[in-house]
């Protein structure tokens, strides 16, 4: 699924301060249409949906390893506590960007006074967002106790 396709969770935000869906914002961008307000509230939203999809699958495997049919035998104290700091670390990077994304909607010109697109600048918009801040224990190698 490509990251225009997902949902996020300020898609109604853009859409009042931009007049289109998430879908016709970037195709705007695609044709060079775009001014550079557009452009970066797409990267921001970008990673936005990426960091809120991380949220979600740590919070599903967390459910799962937690929830009433799950093995009793299974449930590891080490693999939760490791669940933690990665969704200390998805939801520091979604608030991250969901705060930038609110900043640069409220720093926006209203849109008639927004700047002409210039051609040939839009940016290509990445699917993937930068890395999180490391947990504290990111990237220890993990050892089982006796």
């Amino acid at each position: 699924m490509n990251v225009t396709d997902k949902p996020s969770s300020r898609d109604a935000a853009l859409q009042e301060a931009f007049g289109a869906e998430a879908a016709g914002l970037y195709a705007q961008v695609a044709q060079g249409e775009a001014n550079t307000a557009l452009q970066r509230a797409l990267e921001l939203r970008s990673f936005l949906a990426v960091a809120e999809e991380q949220v979600a699958r740590v919070r599903d495997r967390v459910h799962a390893a937690t929830g009433p049919d799950g093995d009793m035998g299974d449930l590891s104290a080490e693999d939760l506590r490791w669940d933690a700091d990665w969704l200390d670390a998805a939801l520091a990077a979604r608030d991250g960007y969901s705060a930038a994304l609110d900043e640069l909607l409220r720093a926006m010109p209203a849109p008639d006074q927004a700047g002409p697109a210039r051609p040939g600048s839009s940016p290509k918009i990445t699917t993937a967002a930068p890395p999180a801040p490391a947990a504290p224990r990111a990237g220890a190698v993990r050892t089982r106790r006796p």
